[in-house]
C-alpha cells in the first residue's frame, strides 16, 4: 500500500506526497534547554528518527531539523536561580540532552540550531509581518495581530471566538485583542537582549522555530512534528505566522505524538498546560515529582538499557499516550531477552555475528527470502509475510506497535524452524543453515528501521565474574560425572539449587551452558 500519514490539520490519513519530488524536510520542536532531559523529551526524538530511518528505507532523501530553544523566561528563571548566565546553563543543559539522545540511538538528526544564532532571521520575519500588517509594535513589544489572519486556529480547530471567551478586557495590557501574541519582547534589566527596530530585547517563543524551520527547510516544509501539548498555543501560531509571512502553506503534514503519563493517571509526564479541548486527557496537567519527570540518566537509564526504553517507546502507536512505569519498561526487558539468546543461539550454530550481517538499507533493494524444498519454502513464504505485514504496518501512518509485534512473531516462527529441522543437534543441512541467515538477515534489516538491534549491548562485568565462572565450571563438571556414573539424584539437585539462585542451566549437544536468569 501507498504509504499514508495521519495530519492533525485535516484529521484524517492522508497519501504521503512531498512538496519536492523524493525529498523529505521535516521539522521537529527541540527543548527548552533549562533542566535536564526526562524521559518525556526522548519520546518525539525516538519517534521522529524512526519516521526519517523508515523514509530513508523507503527511498526519501530526507533533511531532519530539531531545534535547541536557548533563551526563554523558564531559562532566565533558572540560570538566575543557579547563579549561573543563561549560556553557562544552556550549554550545560544541551550537552546533557545530546549525551541522552546519543543513549537512546537517535543519530539521524541532521541540523540542531540555536535560538540565539537566528535573531537576525526572527527580526527580518517579524518586520515582514509588522510590514504586511499581521503584527504591530507596542512598547517595546510586538504582537501578532490574530484577527488579521482570517483562519487562524485551524490547526486546533478553536474559532477566537472560543479562545476569548471569559477573557478579561483590562488583563489585555494595551493589546489589540487578548489572543494577539509576543514576536518580540522588550527586555528587562539583566536579561539577555538583541538590539531591534523596536529596541533591545529578545524573541517570542513561537517565531523562534518558525523563523529557524523557514531558513534551514524553506517556506514549506513536508513534516512538523511535536508533542500534542504543543498544538496550542505554540504550533498554531508557528502555522499563523509563517504562512501570514510567505503567503505560503507552511507544513503539509502535521504530526503529534502522544504524551507520556504514569501508569494508571491521566497527564504528561514532565510538563504541564493548562489548556483544554482536543485530547485533553492526555494534557490534563503536570504529573510534579513523578519518577518521569526526574532526570531519564538517573530515573531511568540507571534501571534498564536505553534500547530496552527505545523498544518501549516504540511499542505505542506514536498518536496513542504511552503509559509510563518502571516496571513495564522492566516487561519489556524481559521480553526482549528471547531474541538475545535467539542471536547467541545463531551465533553458535552458523559462527556468525548477528550484529555482522549486512542487511538490504533500502527497500528497493530487499530481496524476499527464497528457498528449494518443500519444508524450506513454507518457511520462507511465511517470513516473507510477516515482512510484508511488518511494511504494510509502517506504511500506515508509521505504525510501530505493529511493526514490534511482527518482530516477535518473525522471532517465534525462526525458533520453530530450528526446533523442526533440529539445527541444534547439528541434523540440519548447509541450505537450512543458510535459510536461517538469511532469516536472521531479515530480522536484522527490520529491526535496524526502528533503530534496535544495531551493535551488542555491552556486558557488565567485575572482577567476581572470572571466579564465578571458574566455579560454575567446576559444578558443571560434578554434575557431568554424576549422570555419567548414573548419579541423577545429585546431577538432578545440583540443577534444582542453582535455579533457586537464579543461575540455569542449559544442556546442549556441545556441552552444558549457564547463564544468570
Amino acid at each position: 500500500m501507498p504509504l499514508r500519514v495521519y495530519s492533525t490539520l485535516s484529521r484524517q490519513k492522508e497519501t504521503f506526497q512531498t512538496v519536492e519530488p523524493g525529498k523529505v524536510k521535516m521539522y521537529l520542536c527541540g527543548p527548552t534547554v533549562y533542566k535536564p532531559a526526562h524521559i518525556g523529551h526522548m519520546v518525539g526524538p525516538v519517534i521522529f528518527d524512526t519516521v526519517k530511518r523508515y523514509l530513508a528505507y523507503s527511498g526519501y532523501d530526507v533533511t531532519f531539523v530539531v531545534n535547541i530553544t536557548d533563551v526563554d523566561d523558564k531559562l532566565i528563571n533558572k540560570a538566575n536561580e543557579k547563579g549561573m548566565t543563561v549560556e553557562a546553563l544552556a550549554k550545560q543543559m544541551t550537552d546533557d540532552y545530546f549525551d541522552n539522545l546519543k543513549l537512546m540511538g537517535v543519530d539521524s538528526i541532521d541540523h540542531f540550531p540555536y535560538a540565539t544564532d537566528h535573531i537576525g532571521d526572527m527580526l527580518d520575519m517579524i518586520g515582514k509581518l509588522v510590514e504586511k500588517g499581521y503584527a504591530y509594535p507596542l512598547n517595546g513589544d510586538v504582537y501578532f495581530r490574530c484577527t488579521k489572519d482570517e483562519d487562524y486556529g485551524k490547526l486546533s480547530r478553536r474559532s477566537l471566538e472560543e479562545m476569548l471567551t471569559g477573557t478579561r478586557a483590562e488583563s489585555m495590557g494595551g493589546k489589540e485583542s487578548p489572543a494577539d501574541f509576543a514576536l518580540w519582547k522588550g527586555s528587562k534589566p539583566g536579561e539577555p537582549a538583541w538590539d531591534s527596530p523596536w529596541g533591545k530585547g529578545r524573541p517570542g517563543w513561537h517565531i523562534e522555530c518558525s523563523a529557524m524551520s523557514k531558513k534551514i527547510l524553506g517556506d514549506s516544509i513536508d513534516i512538523h512534528g511535536g508533542g500534542l501539548d504543543l498544538m496550542f498555543p505554540h504550533h498554531e501560531n508557528e502555522l499563523a505566522q509563517s504562512e501570514s509571512c510567505t503567503g505560503h502553506p507552511f507544513a503539509r503534514y502535521w504530526m503529534h505524538n502522544g504524551l507520556m503519563q504514569a501508569s494508571g493517571q491521566a497527564g504528561k509526564v514532565g510538563g504541564q498546560h493548562d489548556k483544554k479541548g482536543d485530547a485533553e486527557s492526555q494534557i490534563a496537567g503536570k504529573l510534579a515529582g513523578s519518577q518521569g519527570a526526574e532526570s531519564v540518566k538517573t530515573a531511568v537509564f540507571a534501571h534498564h538499557h536505553p534500547e530496552t526504553v527505545r523498544f518501549f517507546l516504540l511499542a505505542t502507536h506514536y498518536r496513542s499516550p504511552i503509559d509510563f512505569s518502571l516496571e513495564r519498561i522492566a516487561e519489556t526487558g524481559k521480553s526482549l531477552e528471547g531474541f538475545f539468546r535467539l542471536f547467541e543461539l545463531y551465533e553458535r550454530l552458523t559462527k556468525k555475528n548477528f550484529y555482522s550481517l549486512i542487511p538490504a538499507a533500502k527497500r528497493s533493494d530487499s530481496k524476499p527470502i527464497t528457498a528449494e524444498t518443500p519444508d524450506q519454502q513454507a518457511f520462507a513464504t511465511e517470513l516473507n509475510g510477516l515482512k510484508d505485514r511488518y511494511l504494510d504496518a509502517m506504511d500506515d501512518d508509521f505504525n510501530t506497535g505493529g511493526a514490534v509485534g511482527l518482530l516477535f512473531e518473525m522471532r517465534r516462527v525462526i525458533n520453530g524452524f530450528i526446533s523442526e529441522k533440529k539445527l541444534e543437534t547439528g541434523a540440519g543441512s548447509a541450505a537450512d543453515l543458510q535459510l536461517l541467515t538469511d532469516a536472521m538477515t531479515l530480522v536484522r534489516e527490520l529491526g535496524l528501521l526502528l533503530g534496535v538491534f544495531r551493535e551488542p549491548r555491552a556486558k557488565e562485568s567485575s572482577a567476581d565474574d572470572g571466579l564465578l565462572d571458574g566455579l560454575m565450571q567446576l559444578i558443571i563438571q560434578i554434575r557431568a560425572d554424576a549422570r555419567k556414573s548414573k548419579n541423577f539424584a545429585v546431577a538432578d539437585l545440583i540443577r534444582n539449587k542453582l535455579t533457586e539462585l537464579k543461575l540455569i542451566l542449559e544442556d546442549r549437544p556441545d556441552g552444558t551452558l549457564w547463564k544468570k536468569a
